[in-house]
């Protein structure tokens, strides 16, 4: 008998028919005498609804008020899939975040979760009834109901495994494992049988959308065992798990690209100690995440240009920032370009082996691709491109690390 975590998301619970075959596939587990506790998003589209209506309302909400609205949704349908597998034959109930309860901090609406008191869950799951848990919401100190930010409700699948001491959380969705790339865009992309935290935690961070960053990060903390799988079809799905269990690494084991990216470059900024942290703390104060950072300083080494990477949505508020201290930071000219994308390839295979970024920027340059800007970790190497060339790159780079399917 193994305690297990199954997690469905907004596409998995979209309507009834769709929340009874999530019932049937909770019961096989169930029948077959696992401990099973099922977290569910709300159905598909129903969040984005209960955000409009609150702007409607309001422009500036009480963060309060805007998570009781929004975390209403994961409620309908735990209790709804309670309901379903009632109708199975299956003894379940739902847990609100509340009663459990998930206790979080009080950053209302990207809350961060603090602790969980499982016992009496445990207790009933031990007894053989189905735990049915809302995902994306707890509980501040203040008994206030807190959501955990869009994409919370892996989170919280993760979190509840990590609490509940669970042999294993299965993440379903509407993809059926980890592909090596998108293969929406790679048709020669394959699906892989196992993956590390730490690639699953890169890939996630640079645009694979298949797993929340956070989730990861928490998986990767607790030593949870996730598992990927489609709530449509049958399949073993990918496991992540830690880099001990995957016996021979490959070199690179995915690409994954992230088109949520804009460029800005500083023009002709005096080269100056100092001038870095005088362009970056103010764009640190309005909260704009800086990624990728690259600095050409000229011959005679009076003055630089400074190329760094924001999020698309951050784009407007940077330029505002930069502007409005443009005496102060004394560059001649901001040029900002959103029609750019991020391409990564990952693997911990890179650890012992060199010689992979070479392989990526000679497979770039046969394409006619430009690199505009380039970071590396160490088991990850990025580019900035141009946006038009986001799929021959993913392509061109599939093929040279030898990942299409034969």
């Amino acid at each position: 008998m193994a305690r297990i975590v199954m997690k469905f998301g907004g596409t998995s619970v979209a309507n009834i028919e769709r929340i009874q075959n999530v019932a049937r596939k909770v019961k096989i587990e169930a029948d077959a005498g696992n401990e099973v506790a099922v977290v569910v998003s709300a159905m598909a589209g129903v969040t984005n609804q209960l955000v409009q209506y609150c702007s409607d309302i309001s422009a500036v909400c009480d963060p309060r008020e805007y998570d009781v609205v929004v975390s209403s949704g994961e409620q309908v349908t735990s209790g709804l899939l309670a309901m379903a597998l009632q109708e199975l034959g299956i003894d379940a109930r739902s847990w609100q975040g509340w009663q459990i309860p998930i206790h979080t901090n009080q950053v209302y609406s990207k809350a961060r979760i603090s602790t969980i008191e499982g016992d009496a869950m445990v207790a009933q799951m031990g007894a053989g009834r189905v735990a049915v848990v809302p995902g994306f919401q707890g509980v501040s100190s203040e008994n206030r109901v807190t959501t955990l930010g869009r994409g919370g409700s892996d989170t919280s699948a993760v979190a509840l495994a990590a609490a509940l001491k669970a042999d294993r959380c299965d993440i379903y969705t509407d993809v059926d494992g980890v592909y090596t790339c998108d293969p929406r865009i790679v048709t020669k992309a394959q699906k892989l049988d196992r993956i590390t935290y730490e690639e699953m935690l890169e890939m996630a961070s640079q645009g694979a959308k298949v797993l929340q960053t956070r989730s990861v990060e928490m998986a990767m903390k607790h030593r949870v065992r996730l598992r990927v799988l489609s709530s449509f079809e049958e399949g073993p799905g990918t496991l992540v798990v830690d880099e001990e269990e995957i016996v021979e690494q490959q070199l690179v084991s995915g690409i994954a690209y992230s088109r949520d990216e804009a460029k800005i470059t500083l023009q002709n900024v005096s080269d100056r100690p100092g001038v870095a942290a005088s362009i970056f703390g103010p764009l640190a104060d309005a909260a704009v995440n800086v990624d990728m950072i690259v600095q050409n300083v000229s011959a005679d080494g009076s003055a630089t240009d400074l190329t760094f990477t924001v999020g698309k949505a951050d784009l407007q508020r940077a330029t505002q920032v930069l502007e409005a201290r443009k005496e102060d930071l004394q560059y001649s000219k901001l040029v900002a370009d959103d029609n750019v994308v991020k391409v990564s390839v990952i693997g911990v295979g890179m650890r012992s082996h060199a010689g992979v970024a070479q392989s990526m920027f000679n497979a770039l340059a046969e394409k006619g691709i430009n690199i505009q800007v380039i970071s590396t970790s160490e088991i990850k190497v990025s580019v900035l491109i141009a946006e038009e060339y986001t799929e021959l790159a993913l392509r061109a780079l599939h093929t040279a690390y030898g990942l299409d399917v034969a």
